[in-house]
C-alpha cells in the first residue's frame, strides 16, 4: 500500500532553515518560528519524528484491519467509511518523549544517546477524526481484552542489524477506550504525509510513540502485549532505574519555552515583551514564573486567554527592560493543576528522555 522507493526522502515537506533543524529523519521546530503561528502549529512548521522515513500511502486503497483474540468482530474500515462516522475534534499537543534531551548534556553535564531534541520536538495541533472507542465498538471489543496495539505503515526500523519490523506500541484497554482518536484532519485539513496520512493515532497526555502515524492495522488482545518499543525502547535505564529498565513512558512532563532564537540578540534599555507556551501531559497548566537574572528572583507571567487544555498549552508573555549589555540567561518555569512545578534538574537516564527542567535560554543584550 505505501509508494516508497531507495531514494524516496525521509521526509516529503521542505525544511526551510528558519523553520528547522534537521536531525537526520526528524526535524526539530524553532521555537521562534512559533512567535507568529497562533495557538495551532501550522502543518508546514510542525516537528517530524520518523524512526525510518514518510511512506506515501494511498487513501483510495488503505484500509484499517481490526484483529485479535480481543474481538468479537474483526473487521476492516475504509477511509470513506471511517469519515462516514460520527468525528470529534480537539486541540492536542503531540511530544516526542525524548524533548529536551540535549540539556542533559548542555545543562546537566551527562552524557546521553539520542536525537538532540532542544525543546522543539512538541507542537499543538487542531485534530479531527473518530474516537478509537467507537471503532472498538463496532469491531465488538470484549470484556476480556487487556491491550489494543496499533501499527504503522511505515518502513520496518532497522537498529544494529537487527530488524525490529513495522513501529508499534500497546496502549492498555482502558486508555484506549478513553481519549484517543483517529485522527484523519490536521487544523482542518487531511493530514499531510509526514503526520500521517491518511489515519494516525491521536494520544493525549501520552509520549508522541503512542500517536502512532499511518496507522494499518490495530490488534486488540485478551492477553497482554508487547513490542521492541516497551520491552527495550521508550524505557528508563541508568541512573536510579532499576537495571532492566524502568516501566514503559506514558504521560509526558511539564515544560516551558520561550519563542526566542537561541542566543536571541535584545537591545538594552528598552522593554521587551517575552512570550513562551508551557505545557503538562499531568494537567492544566495554573501558573507560569519567569527569570532574567539566572533565577535569584521569580515574576509571574500573564496566562494568554482562550484554552488552557490538559494535554495541551497555555502560552504567555512577561515585559523585560534589560539595562546592563552582555551574555544573560532566562528561565521559565511552570506548574500545573496536580501542584507539580517544573525542576532545577531533571532525573539522569541514559536515553535522555522526559527532560522536565527549567531550561536556561541564553540570551545577548546589546546596545543599539
Amino acid at each position: 500500500m505505501p509508494h516508497e522507493g531507495p531514494d524516496a526522502p525521509a521526509i516529503v515537506k521542505p525544511l526551510p532553515p528558519e523553520l528547522f533543524a534537521v536531525h537526520g529523519s526528524c526535524a526539530e521546530t524553532r521555537w521562534e518560528a512559533l512567535r507568529d503561528a497562533g495557538y495551532h502549529v501550522p502543518a508546514e512548521r510542525f516537528f517530524v519524528r520518523n524512526h525510518t522515513r514518510t511512506p506515501i500511502v494511498d487513501a483510495a486503497s488503505w484500509r484499517l484491519e481490526l484483529h485479535g483474540s480481543g474481538l468479537r468482530n474483526p473487521r476492516s474500515f475504509g477511509y470513506e467509511e471511517l469519515l462516514a462516522l460520527p468525528a470529534v475534534t480537539r486541540d492536542v499537543l503531540i511530544e516526542c518523549a525524548g524533548n529536551g534531551r540535549r540539556f542533559f548534556t548542555d545543562q546537566q553535564h551527562q552524557e546521553v544517546t539520542g536525537t538532540p531534541w532542544r525543546l522543539g520536538a512538541a507542537g499543538v495541533a487542531r485534530w479531527r477524526g473518530v474516537p478509537l472507542a467507537a471503532v472498538l465498538d463496532l469491531a465488538g471489543i470484549t470484556p476480556q481484552a487487556v491491550d489494543v496495539m496499533p501499527r504503522g505503515l511505515d518502513p520496518a526500523y532497522v537498529a544494529d542489524g537487527v530488524d525490529h519490523g513495522r513501529v508499534r506500541r500497546p496502549l492498555p484497554v482502558a486508555k484506549a477506550l478513553d481519549d484517543v482518536i483517529l485522527a484523519y484532519e490536521m487544523n482542518g485539513e487531511p493530514l499531510p504525509p509526514d503526520h500521517g496520512h491518511p489515519v494516525r493515532l491521536v494520544v493525549p497526555s501520552w509520549i508522541g510513540l503512542a500517536s502512532v502515524k499511518w496507522v494499518g492495522d490495530i490488534e486488540v488482545s485478551a492477553e497482554p502485549l508487547s513490542s521492541p518499543w516497551t520491552t527495550e525502547f521508550y524505557r528508563m535505564y541508568g541512573g536510579q532505574h532499576p537495571p532492566q529498565g524502568g516501566p514503559p513512558l506514558t504521560v509526558t512532563g511539564i515544560k516551558s519555552a520561550f519563542e526566542l532564537p537561541w542566543e536571541a540578540p535584545l537591545a538594552a534599555g528598552r522593554t521587551h515583551v517575552l512570550h513562551g507556551r508551557s505545557w503538562s501531559g499531568r494537567g492544566r497548566i495554573t501558573s507560569v514564573e519567569v527569570s532574567t537574572d539566572a533565577g535569584a528572583t521569580w515574576h509571574p507571567a500573564c496566562l494568554h486567554g482562550g484554552p488552557h487544555l490538559a494535554g495541551a498549552w497555555t502560552r504567555w508573555h512577561v515585559a523585560w527592560s534589560p539595562r546592563g549589555t552582555g551574555p544573560q540567561v532566562l528561565l521559565a518555569r511552570a506548574a500545573d493543576e496536580t501542584g507539580a512545578t517544573q525542576p532545577l534538574e531533571s532525573p539522569y537516564n541514559e536515553l535522555g528522555y522526559l527532560f522536565d527542567a527549567v531550561v536556561r535560554h541564553p540570551v545577548r543584550v546589546i546596545n543599539v
